[in-house]
């Protein structure tokens, strides 16, 4: 049957996909890709406090996937929401703030249970979305062109129809004797779990999730910080019509070194963003020592790290100083240039500037 944009996609072909998917090109680019991806993980190793990472490349990575659905925020809404626990921060903001702990949370799951689910899919769906929305059971789903509201694609309906093709994508996630590399079957994971579109919203953050728990799954990165969406808003353009020339046209090749461009190319970007990040906080713990108190100690100066927006409840959280102590190091800081310092209600928060701006830069 030829494919029909206007009717259910219930035809879409099982994996794995009956085309050869390892070319030449292809291959040449996995090469790559994966060089990029071993200096990644060895630079992520090089970070005295892996926390750091997490408020930092990950969060990043939430709000550019978040802005591809056109969900808007800043960092600074976003850094005060996950520092001040009574603030009401933006319906968007708070979709950034739930993708952040989708990320990390899948990431959680898997190391208890190395494997791909529907349960775990279902997971990161609803923390996304901060609701219990479950898989799609109604009919009646289109997806249509922003601009001219053109229908595109319509994804399979029936819910045993998309639990049969969420089954296949499993089996297909969790085989290790299919001999494919694994960055051309994360390539093929998330175009197929985009065609399946098992939910009523959220897909396309759950997918880019997938993109990087693949990878933790097969150990090619230890930390869940491969920052893949500011690629793909830089060549948004490419990415839907690469997605629709799979579906339409079965043309793998081209969507495969797309997928592999995207992983190289940001794996370097974040190598060389990390080791920046390495640099700046190198620099502080050396002006620290010259500058301000030598009882003030190394681990409050990654916390600042850490928490980007700090506040004398974190230090004193982590144990490094009683609350004293801990607001008169914040001020010293403060005064020194290290922060920021600025109310929030009846709190003051000291603001690793140049930090953030390394990571907007």
């Amino acid at each position: 049957m030829p494919f029909d944009r206007e009717q259910p996609y219930n035809d879409l072909p099982l994996l794995p996909p009956r085309v050869e998917l390892e070319t030449i090109p292809v291959l040449k680019e996995v090469t790559a890709a994966s060089r990029a991806l071993a200096e990644l993980k060895g630079r992520t190793s090089t970070l005295p406090n892996p926390a750091i990472l997490i408020n930092t490349i990950a969060l990043q990575e939430a709000k550019a996937s978040s802005e591809i659905e056109n969900l808007f925020t800043t960092n600074d809404e976003l850094y005060r929401g996950l520092s001040l626990a009574d603030l009401v921060v933006s319906p968007h903001a708070k979709e950034v703030l739930h993708y952040n702990d989708a990320l990390w949370n899948g990431a959680r799951s898997l190391a208890r249970r190395p494997i791909f689910t529907t349960n775990l899919f279902i997971e990161i769906v609803e923390t996304i979305k901060g609701t219990n929305i479950g898989l799609r059971t109604q009919p009646g789903t289109k997806i249509a062109n922003e601009s001219t509201g053109e229908i595109v694609y319509t994804p399979p309906e029936g819910e045993d129809i998309i639990r049969e093709k969420l089954a296949n994508l499993e089996a297909f996630c969790n085989e290790t004797n299919d001999e494919l590399d694994p960055l051309v079957k994360m390539a093929v994971l998330h175009y197929q779990f985009e065609a399946i579109h098992p939910f009523y919203d959220g897909n396309g953050r759950a997918g880019r999730i997938l993109f990087i728990l693949f990878l933790l799954l097969n150990k090619l990165l230890d930390q869940p910080i491969l920052y893949l969406s500011r690629y793909i808003i830089e060549k948004k353009t490419d990415y839907y019509k690469l997605l629709r020339g799979v579906t339409e046209k079965g043309h793998w090749e081209p969507w495969l070194l797309y997928v592999l461009a995207a992983v190289k190319t940001t794996a370097l970007q974040t190598s060389e963003k990390i080791l920046a990040i390495e640099t700046l906080l190198h620099e502080f713990t050396e002006r620290s020592r010259e500058e301000l108190s030598s009882r003030m100690t190394k681990e409050l100066i990654e916390l600042l790290f850490v928490r980007p927006y700090c506040k004398i409840k974190f230090v004193t959280d982590a144990g490094i100083a009683k609350r004293a102590t801990a607001s008169r190091y914040l001020h010293g800081l403060a005064e020194k240039g290290f922060v920021t310092a600025q109310k929030a209600g009846t709190e003051i928060l000291f603001i690793n500037h140049r930090l953030l701006s390394l990571l907007s830069g």
